[in-house]
């Protein structure tokens, strides 16, 4: 049985593609066939990642195609790939509620701010208002700069209801410039980043086997 898990957002710049990238690397290290498809077919910004990670010499992390639906990119799929990482546009659509009901969890970066925080929450509340299952869907914090943000987030996101993962992508250069080269946020060369961004992915991987069963 292939695994499901889709990545959405509201807006750009909010670290979806990050993380669609270290969780095709935690996947693939722990020996599991990984596909990603990457439905963003103008600026296709996961798929040059993995351009730019084979270029650079690295081994890939899964098998990577550009799809104009997740329609497309579910009839893709060989019956030995484990997991479809679904990297969905940057804008909530019609088509962004037909990726959640196909697939097994919908995990939602978002900023701290409130002109990130807002959108995402109406995003997800839209999602239950067609049935979504409020179970599915989760917010990963993305680009956060301090223990004390990260908190505010949290709290602010617990009165919605909506589950929050663990841990958070922290606003850090040297993530960007690892992902630069086409490695993750998982391979960087600070052992403490690569550990803080571990916590963030192990957190939806619990989450995913507890809806598994």
């Amino acid at each position: 049985m292939t695994i499901i898990i889709a990545v959405v957002s509201q807006k750009g710049g909010v670290g979806k593609s990050t993380l669609v990238r270290a969780l095709a690397k935690s996947a693939a290290d722990n020996r599991m066939k990984v596909k990603v498809a990457d439905l963003d077919t103008q600026q296709a910004t996961t798929m040059n990642w993995h351009r730019r990670r084979l270029d650079h010499g690295f081994d890939p992390v899964g098998s990577f195609e550009v799809f104009r639906s997740s329609d497309q990119a579910l009839d893709s799929c060989s019956k030995d790939v484990d997991l479809l990482i679904i990297d969905a546009p940057a804008r909530a659509s019609k088509g962004t509620r037909a990726i959640a009901e196909q697939a097994d969890m919908v995990i939602q970066p978002t900023g701290a701010s409130l002109d990130d925080l807002e959108p995402a929450i109406l995003v997800f509340h839209e999602m239950v208002k067609h049935k979504i299952p409020r179970s599915k869907l989760a917010f990963a914090l993305s680009r956060i700069g301090t223990d004390a943000e990260y908190n505010d987030c949290r709290e602010y996101l617990a009165q919605t209801g909506y589950a929050v993962l663990d841990g958070c992508i922290p606003e850090k250069p040297a993530y960007r410039q690892t992902q630069n080269v086409g490695l993750s946020i998982l391979e960087t060369r600070y052992s403490t980043l690569n550990d803080k961004a571990d916590v963030l992915l192990q957190s939806l991987v619990k989450r995913l086997e507890g809806l598994l069963g």
